[in-house]
């Protein structure tokens, strides 16, 4: 049955354009084409932001609400690009730090799947990162399957645009993308005002008057580093060296309490803070021995022993400023490592590694270079042959990466060698099965360390757990134990450290800006169309009536 031209226009004169005008926009809300459609919400990690010698280091900002963008497709300030960190490279982050808005980086799920020149190129691209200073800012995200999928969503975007045979066909693609809103809200960081670096310091004392004994200083620094704080578990640098020092510590400890094997050496354990930052716990540590007014057995020391990363590689390599003089204690001490390495573990060699002090580097290599630098005789130990193992300062420094077997046999190397230098021993074997080095003794410590991060504003705070912990094992084996806390000076400060580690990232999903542009010019030339109609009904209504009257009459 055919419509009538008078219902048409008894049509137009009632309601119905205030109806489309109300209803269109009620329509619109309502409708599956949401601006934001769905939500996720990850933990985020900012990268390192800190200052050395006055000198800027790690991103300066933190707020993100940006678009994100693939690192193939990005291509202004206005974008945040996310990536996983096996597929950007060091160009392109050179790039992005000066012209993106900000970058987040989602972590491998499993460092181990990857090769070993996969992972040597992610450990130098992490160097890269932290050896300038990047403006914009910078998250980590551990991966997730939901993480996954916005990677690939926003990697689909970029493809299926570039790959559009024309620009119509582009910009209809870019119409039915879904995109992602990066939102991170977190306050501008400041630095901190409240810091204290502790140190902890604690002793055997040998048989005998204590001031004319000899004395061997061992050092291991606690923090560790990477290129977000929040990430910096640093198993091996140096949660390695920090088991050693305790295990030794246990150990001897248990000889000195006997009449029988309390030997006539003074031992001082020290655990310092702020050893990724050119050792400022040793630096501040040194100055109150020698500098003060009271004598100190620091200054007559045989040596000082530094342990440092000796859980990785395959050798074990004694580094030194100033090779030690034939039939000195450090001389005869390497002789010894080398004679126990040889007897219990002909697999580890042992190596002595010399490299001159460079004062003009704005960090030194090791930690016993702090020592040489006050004419005291001192060398690291450690697996590494090189101080520029991107290693000891990386994120990927973790316990699923290390044998705890490794650790063991080094310790073992350590302890016996030191124990036969105390004793005047050149043959035979101080630790026995009752009285050794265990694994269970060792794992536990490099557990404990593993599982928290320990980078060196993490533990700024007076009464920070991990270095109260580290002090009570200390109080179990040693005597005199006390902790000294270094405070940066307020108007020239060696370092400072900055608030906002972490985060929670908020990824929205909504409709890119090309979107929200067609649906206004749609919007609007139906609304045109409308309001011409009820303007100009009369014509409208005209052109109808030919179209329909026709048909009418036909019908009778």
């Amino acid at each position: 049955m055919w419509v009538e031209a008078d219902e048409i226009v008894e049509l137009f004169r009632g309601y119905l354009p205030y109806y489309l005008l109300i209803a269109l926009p009620i329509f619109i809300i309502i409708s599956p084409v949401c601006p934001v459609g769905a939500s996720h919400e990850f933990p985020v990690y900012r990268m390192q932001q800190y200052d050395l010698h006055g000198v800027p280091h790690g991103c300066r900002h933190s707020s993100v609400n940006l678009e994100a963008r693939s690192v193939a497709g990005w291509g202004t300030s206005r974008h945040c690009v996310v990536t996983r960190l096996d597929e950007i490279s060091l160009d392109q982050f050179r790039e992005l730090r000066t012209k993106a808005g900000a970058l987040l980086i989602v972590l491998p799920n499993d460092i181990r799947s990857y090769s070993a020149e996969e992972q040597q190129y992610m450990l130098a691209l992490e160097q890269t990162m932290l050896s300038e200073e990047v403006p914009i800012p910078v998250y980590f995200a551990a991966w997730s399957p939901q993480l996954q999928c916005i990677l690939d969503e926003v990697s689909h975007s970029y493809v299926k645009d570039d790959r559009s045979d024309s620009a119509a066909e582009a910009l209809l693609n870019s119409v039915s993308a879904n995109g992602y809103q990066i939102v991170i809200s977190t306050n501008q960081p400041t630095a901190k005002t409240d810091v204290n670096v502790a140190t902890i310091q604690g002793k055997l004392s040998g048989y005998g008057v204590e001031e004319k004994l000899p004395t061997i200083v061992i050092v291991a620094h606690y923090d560790s580093f990477g290129v977000a704080p929040e990430l910096s578990f640093g198993v091996d640098s140096n949660g390695s060296g920090v088991s050693v020092l305790l295990e030794l510590a246990r150990l001897f400890s248990q000889l000195y309490a006997s009449a029988k094997t309390h030997a006539r050496h003074n031992l001082i354990f020290l655990l310092t803070g702020a050893g990724k930052l050119n050792y400022q716990g040793s630096k501040k540590w040194l100055e109150d021995q020698l500098d003060g007014l009271e004598g100190s057995l620091v200054q007559d020391a045989s040596f000082v022993l530094c342990l440092d990363s000796l859980a990785s590689a395959d050798g074990l390599y004694l580094h030194v400023s100033k090779p030690p003089k034939e039939g000195s204690p450090g001389f005869q001490f390497f002789k010894e490592l080398k004679s126990v390495a040889e007897t219990l573990h002909p697999n580890i060699t042992v190596q002595a590694v010399h490299k001159k002090i460079n004062l003009a580097d704005e960090v030194l290599a090791w930690e016993h270079e702090r020592y040489s630098i006050r004419r005291l005789p001192a060398f690291t130990i450690s697996a590494l042959k090189s101080h520029k193992n991107p290693i000891r300062t990386s994120i990927m420094d973790t316990l699923d990466t290390l044998e705890p077997n490794d650790i063991v046999q080094r310790t073992q190397i350590i302890a016996e060698a030191l124990a036969r230098h105390i004793f005047n021993l050149s043959l035979g074997s101080i630790f026995s099965e009752n009285l050794g080095v265990t694994e269970d003794s060792v794992s536990s410590w490099m557990e404990f360390l593993g599982s928290q991060p320990r980078s060196p504003q993490l533990l700024a705070e007076k009464q920070d757990p991990t270095v109260i912990s580290l002090k009570d094992a200390m109080t179990r084996y040693l005597k005199e134990v006390k902790v000294t806390h270094q405070t940066p000076d307020k108007r020239d400060p060696e370092f400072v450290f900055y608030d906002v580690t972490k985060a929670t990232v908020n990824v929205y999903s909504v409709k890119p800006a090309v979107f929200d542009l067609f649906l206004t010019c749609a919007i609007s030339m139906y609304l045109g169309v409308i309001y011409l109609i009820i303007q100009k009904f009369p014509v409208c209504y005209t052109m109808i009536s030919s179209f329909i009257g026709p048909e009418k009459s036909k019908q009778y």
